[in-house]
């Protein structure tokens, strides 16, 4: 039976169309080119080969130390040299140990030249959770030298796919193991061998290897470190570049996410206090030592999303963190999962960072895990706040300034309270030629002119304008200094000495700016430069003060330094409240913009509140100039408009700049936003995920002197694939469902002795509202909040969570109608074509029958009698023993072909029979012809063990053979979909053919063979239902309808928490129960108590 109805046909079009559309406006936007704004970095890259010493994989795996420079050494006497800080690179999935030549060359050149140029912006700190209130940052400086070089190694895994087997991981991490142990060896065997030869020796021997992994090889670090055989601290930092942590990213083959369960568990269980049975304690955590770092490529990285690259709940706050490269101090941008790796802005940063973790006393990484944290946050992260909240900002600002402050005395013994400005940057402030007396809450500065700006905090924060902010492209110290005066003097002499002048130039934060304008001819003015640091106060921050003063160099003492070609700067007092706007997913549409209207004099500082997240529904933004307070341009009127907006005012409003930030990976900014899609790496819609990842703020810097016509609209391509990038797993999974519920249709039609739908039809059936689809597609939803209560887990936001479940449950369904329609066009053509080749070419049998009996001794063996009598034990013990001695997919492939095989012989039967019923009512039949026998011109009959029914049918022959094929095609598309799982994994054993035998996971194994089991126990349509009797309990009938849709809720669940792989625990579940039933049944008839729960009707011809 196909799909009947009109309404049926419409439903099962219009949801093809819709996955279709989906499907091409994602990959449209995934194929576009990316800018990403990296510079590449070069190198002259030498790889060491160090000699292996245990018979650990000698012929498949190596180690090699790089060696920046162009320049022939002799690898020996290199080695005898070396003494730095011992690095160990792990690739990823299909990697190369050759990608460690980025960041192994620019580490050199970082040795070499020193550290950065110090700068006086604010600096990032830990929060309280990471312990930033244990330590003392007085307590440690950031090196002025580097000491130590860093010796980079790295382990060449032969570019195997890591991504896609358990047993690769496995491996990789047991070698990482072998060749931590080496490293540190070979430094022992360095230093004896120096000794030896009277060479000079310093320092002390490295007990530690720092950990750098990117993709795949940042899990395989992790899982080394949690390896039983790996040394006592041998290990204490790893860094991890755009690397999957909470699941894997391609979550299909079981034993893959059984390993990452395992591993993290053995992670969260090495950070507990060890104890006794009794509670009492033993030791510190096993992992008190070790610091992880997290760094993310944000939303350009398709291939691991910043959702599974977090660290929570596996490492403690007090041990690690993840940061996004877009919140990255000195880097800023989103880069693809490859760039991350060869990104220079990127690639400078973490080299500088690594070498910082040396301590100068002991020539080692600082053995503190907070001094080490401390580092990191330092030096990676931005001052700007990682979450952003109006409201707490303020506060957050406070907690997380730690720059010790001190007393300083000018020439008149006033004090002189100052946070960061050095006296090698100090210019005195009495030599400013003439202070300027702001009036308006907006003050401008167009030029480095060496005047102080006086601000009446009282007078212009009045009405609400209690927050202050102020945008430059002046370095702070040495070109703008910033104070809080609790009284006005011409000079700090005319104050008494109980008074205190507070410096907050400290509380400037760097941010990225656009390219530097430049100017058109030689005298002309130029367009106005970029803002690169952004200085906000509180409420909090201005309490008890009454001035603020802007104080800016003169161009001659800037310490010996360019100035600026354009400077720039702009202050305002404003209303947070006044600049808020709020848009919802119903008032952003594709076709018609949302439209903000900002005239001059606005709020500079504009806060966007998005109430669907930008990662799951980005905006495309574009912000156009309407007027800059220019009334005439001595221009005619039909040119003084288009050149007022764009030439002109580009002379005097500052470019625009975003900042986006999201609860999952922080800190998004976009320079230059005049026309920009939005969008940030967020995880909205989980069932993990928390209320607060639904929204994104966006904050906008825009200048109070110009007027602009804005314009919001959701990005539909954008949109489109970020859905498929985030819910991959969970359409995968529910695709799975699809099926299961599909079976449950077609188990059910025949317990009420009806005709067993086709799969098509029986998956329409279940889109039909309001039933079945509200408790096929609703009811786990709401199971999901009720075991999220149970559990004590953050409940997601109701409204955002069902209806991204809904449309990933319509997305599954289409793709596998999509699967069905293909899978039967395909059997339909192969048993037309198969007809069609049995009819033409009927006097070939009797030219063969000579060969025939020629081969009939050969098929009289008793081997092949058994295996023509007993097809199904025979394919099952064929699959079984490739499942478990070789891969599971040959298994299920073997499964499969035999669902197939019954597919084509039941639905060649049924056009036969269809065609001679055909040729009948038309009375084409030739009556007349020799031995007229309806059987012997049937060139397809049932095959009793693969296609059969009951032995009691009233229906016709072809009405059989056609429920047989349904009933076998649901199950070739449950278990075609069961092996496409498994391919991956294929493709990476097929890769590893003559490196080296392993048997399969006995999970992979276990499962497998349930999923087997499956197939043979549920092959013929009377197995659907059992009548069994067991102690206390007589005629109890078990049908297959209701497993399969406690498997369809199972797997529902299972999808909704990213692991599509559990949907095999369920067949193999099916499988099993099936063949406990099988026995039990056949027990039970030959007792004479049950039987099968069959209908009682047969064929007849």
């Amino acid at each position: 039976m196909q799909v009947q109805g009109f309404r049926a046909k419409s439903r099962v079009a219009l949801l093809v169309v819709f996955v279709l559309c989906v499907c091409f406006a994602g990959f449209y936007d995934l194929l576009k080119p990316v800018s990403n704004g990296c510079t590449m970095t070069y190198m002259y890259p030498t790889y060491i080969p160090i000699p292996t010493t245990t018979a650990v994989s000698p012929a498949k795996y190596g180690l090699y130390l790089y060696h920046e420079g162009w320049k022939k050494i002799d690898f020996k006497e290199h080695l005898k040299k070396l003494s730095g800080i011992p690095i160990l690179f792990i690739p990823g999935n299909g990697g190369s140990y050759k990608q460690v030549r980025s960041l192994a060359a620019e580490s050199d050149r970082a040795y070499q030249a020193g550290p950065l140029e110090r700068t006086f912006y604010q600096e990032a700190s830990l929060t309280p959770e990471e312990g930033g209130e244990e330590i003392d940052v007085a307590s440690f400086q950031l090196p002025n030298q580097y000491d130590s070089r860093l010796d980079w190694f790295t382990v060449d895994l032969e570019g195997e796919h890591s991504a896609m087997d358990s047993a690769i991981l496995e491996e990789h991490a047991e070698y990482v193991v072998h060749s931590i142990h080496r490293i540190l060896d070979q430094y022992k065997e360095s230093y004896e061998t120096r000794e030896r030869e009277g060479a000079a020796t310093s320092g002390s021997l490295p007990k530690s290897v720092i950990l750098v992994g990117h993709s795949m090889g940042g899990f395989v670090a992790r899982a080394a470190v949690a390896h039983n055989r790996l040394r006592k601290s041998a290990v204490e930092t790893i860094l991890t570049l755009s690397s999957p942590h909470q699941y894997p990213p391609v979550a299909l083959q079981p034993s893959l996410g059984h390993y990452f369960a395992h591993v993290n568990h053995e992670w969260r269980k090495g950070y507990e206090v060890q104890t006794t049975r009794a509670g009492h304690y033993v030791s510190d955590p096993v992992l008190s030592h070790v610091v992880v770092i997290s760094i993310s490529g944000s939303y350009n990285d398709y291939q691991v999303r910043s959702k599974s690259e977090s660290l929570d709940g596996i490492v403690p706050p007090s041990h690690g963190f993840m940061i996004s490269s877009t919140g990255m101090r000195n880097v800023w941008l989103s880069m693809e999962h490859q760039a991350i790796l060869w990104c220079n802005q990127l690639v400078i940063q973490v080299s500088h960072t690594l070498l910082s973790l040396v301590d100068s006393r002991t020539g080692q990484p600082f053995s503190d895990k907070r001094i080490r944290l401390a580092i990191f946050s330092k030096m990676l992260r931005s001052g700007i706040p990682q979450s952003f909240n109006w409201m707490m900002q303020s506060h957050l600002s406070q907690q997380s300034l730690h720059v010790p402050s001190r007393d300083v005395k000018d020439k008149t013994g006033s004090l002189y309270t100052s946070a960061a400005c050095p006296r090698n940057v100090h210019w005195s402030e009495d030599g400013l030629e003439r202070d300027l007396y702001i009036q308006t809450t907006t003050v401008t500065v167009l030029a480095m002119d060496g005047r102080r700006r006086w601000l009446d905090i009282q007078k212009l924060g009045s009405n609400g304008r209690s927050h202050f902010m102020f945008v430059t492209n002046l370095a702070p110290c040495s070109g703008v200094r910033l104070h809080l005066w609790p009284e006005k003097r011409n000079s700090t002499s005319e104050l008494p000495v109980c008074i205190r002048i507070l410096e907050v130039t400290s509380k400037m934060v760097r941010i990225p700016s656009g390219p530097a304008p430049r100017q058109i001819e030689p005298g002309s003015q130029t367009e106005q430069a970029p803002p690169s640091a952004i200085f906000r106060l509180g409420p909090e921050d201005m309490r008890g003060f009454r001035f603020l003063t802007i104080s800016v160099a003169p161009r001659p003492t800037i310490s010996g330094r360019p100035p600026p070609a354009v400077s720039m700067a702009v202050g305002q007092f404003f209303n947070p409240e006044e600049g808020e706007r709020e848009f919802s997913p119903w008032s952003l549409s594709s076709y018609s913009y949302k439209e903000i209207s900002l005239k001059e004099d606005h709020p500079l500082a504009l806060n966007l509140s998005f109430t669907t997240s930008l990662g799951l529904l980005p905006v495309i933004f574009s912000l156009k100039t309407a007027g800059c307070g220019i009334k005439n341009s001595g221009l005619p009127d039909e040119q003084a408009d288009d050149i007022d907006n764009s030439k002109l005012c580009k002379l005097r409003c500052f470019p625009p700049v975003a900042f986006a930030w999201d609860d999952t990976s922080g800190l998004h900014i976009f320079p230059n936003v005049y026309s920009e899609t939005i969008v940030v790496d967020s995880s909205p819609a989980l069932w993990s995920s928390p209320k607060s990842s639904e929204k994104t703020s966006v904050m906008l810097l825009v200048d109070p002197h110009c007027s602009y016509r804005s314009a919001v609209a959701v990005s539909v391509t954008a949109a489109a694939s970020r859905f498929l990038l985030l819910y991959n797993s969970q359409i995968v999974g529910f695709a799975l469902v699809v099926i299961f519920f599909a079976l449950m249709q077609q188990t059910h039609a025949w317990d009420l002795d009806l005709p067993i739908p086709s799969i098509l039809m029986a998956v329409e059936s279940n889109l039909r509202i309001p039933l079945p689809f509200l408790y096929l597609a609703m009811a786990p939803i709401l199971l999901s909040f009720v075991l999220s209560f149970w559990i004590s887990q953050p409940f997601p936001s109701f409204a955002s969570f069902t209806v991204v479940s809904v449309i990933c449950y319509l997305l599954a369904n289409g793709f596998v109608i999509i699967l069905i329609l293909i899978s039967q066009f395909i059997f339909y053509a192969a048993a037309v074509v198969h007809i069609f080749i049995k009819t033409r070419f009927q006097l070939w049998e009797k030219s063969a029958n000579r060969f025939i009996n020629l081969s009939s001794s050969f098929f009289s063996l008793k081997v092949l009698r058994v295996v023509k009598a007993n097809p199904l034990l025979v394919t099952a013990l064929a699959a079984i023993t490739l499942v478990c001695l070789v891969h599971a997919a040959f298994g299920l492939f073997i499964i499969l072909s035999l669902d197939a095989l019954c597919c084509h012989s039941a639905l060649c039967s049924f056009l036969t029979a269809s065609f001679r019923s055909h040729a009948q009512r038309h009375e084409l039949f030739d009556c007349k012809k020799e031995g007229n026998d309806g059987s012997r011109h049937l060139p397809f009959k049932s095959d009793g063990d693969c296609c059969s029914n009951s032995p009691d049918s009233s229906k016709s022959f072809g009405e059989a053979q056609l429920e047989i094929f349904h009933h076998r095609h649901g199950l070739f598309i449950l278990h075609l979909a069961a092996a496409l799982m498994f391919v991956p994994s294929l493709v990476a054993w097929f890769q590893r053919i003559g490196m080296g035998h392993s048997f399969p996971w006995l999970v992979d194994s276990a499962l497998c063979t349930g999923v087997i089991l499956h197939g043979i126990f549920t092959s013929k349509p009377e197995f659907n239902s059992f009548l069994v009797s067991l102690p206390g309990v007589r005629n109890l009938e078990v049908r297959l309808n209701f497993m399969y849709l406690v498997a369809g809720y199972y797997s529902y669940l299972s999808s909704l928490a990213l692991a599509p792989f559990r949907v095999f625990y369920a067949m193999t579940a099916i499988g099993f129960t099936s063949f406990a039933l099988m026995i039990l049944q056949r027990w039970n008839r030959e007792k004479g108590e049950a039987h099968f729960g069959s209908r009682k009707h047969s064929h007849r011809h």
